[in-house]
């Protein structure tokens, strides 16, 4: 593979490609284009990306096929999954599923703009975690302890004794975001779904970053020392710096939607 881009866009309709293309350039980021899937994945084999957006509805081939394809294949360039026909099941499917962001159309600059950074970052750690020898880096990465559930790399939860389930952040999603200026919790008795916006973080370059919420439930409290010292996120991001506690609506059907941490080790 001599050919090397930031981005590969795939999309059946020109106009979200320049769109996306456009938003891209903007931010200095080479692309490369396809129409379908199929020939996204001939591009994949003769060119290496740091990151993929794809839709999700398209005609033969549609986004989840693709990104089962590109799993099979161990492709480990990250994927990022956005679609006109935005459901919680659609993020929730793309986030069990591989993808590491969802973005519903139509789309701001700056929404696009952050997941570019967040999944070129996330680009970044995956190749030095994948790369022989990186033995320190892959102590960078603080791994889901085995009895907890995570959607994705976006956020996790564990079942206490109580019936209550604590959420938070996953630290490979935290690494990729970087520093940290900022973060807009949701209140008590506030109700939470999954596969919806859990958190609002703002990197030191003041880009917006979506946290997907693993579980629904109501929310019961929530961790007032991540207000005060936002960096706990980072430094104990699956136990001191967790960020609510909620009482789940339905735990059993919607378990199935995630990943046991357990399959990490």
């Amino acid at each position: 593979m001599s050919k090397k881009y930031d981005i590969l866009i795939i999309d059946d309709e020109e106009v979200i490609i320049n769109a996306i293309n456009m938003i891209a350039k903007f931010n200095e980021y080479t692309t490369a284009s396809a129409t379908n899937a199929t020939e996204a994945l001939t591009l994949l084999d003769e060119t290496s990306f740091n990151l993929i957006i794809t839709d999700i509805m398209m005609p033969k081939m549609d986004g989840f096929q693709f990104l089962e394809i590109v799993n099979r294949k161990k492709i480990k360039t990250p994927v990022i999954m956005t679609t006109g026909y935005s459901t919680l099941e659609n993020a929730v499917k793309a986030l069990n599923c591989g993808a590491i962001a969802f973005v519903p159309k139509p789309f701001t600059f700056e929404e696009l703009t952050s997941v570019f950074k967040r999944g070129i970052e996330y680009s970044k750690i995956s190749n030095k975690l994948f790369s022989r020898g990186n033995s320190d880096d892959l102590l960078s990465i603080i791994p889901c302890p085995p009895k907890y559930y995570r959607l994705g790399f976006d956020s996790w939860m564990n079942e206490e004794f109580e019936g209550t389930v604590k959420i938070g952040v996953t630290d490979l999603f935290l690494n990729s975001v970087g520093s940290l200026d900022n973060i807009d919790l949701m209140s008590v008795d506030e109700n939470i779904y999954q596969g919806n916006s859990v958190l609002k973080v703002v990197d030191s370059d003041e880009y917006i970053h979506q946290v997907l919420s693993p579980i629904s439930g109501k929310i019961v409290s929530v961790n007032e020392k991540v207000l005060e010292n936002i960096n706990l996120l980072a430094k104990d991001p699956y136990f001191d710096g967790w960020i609510y506690t909620i009482i789940p609506f339905s735990l059993k059907a919607e378990i199935n939607n995630l990943t046991s941490c357990s399959s990490d080790i």
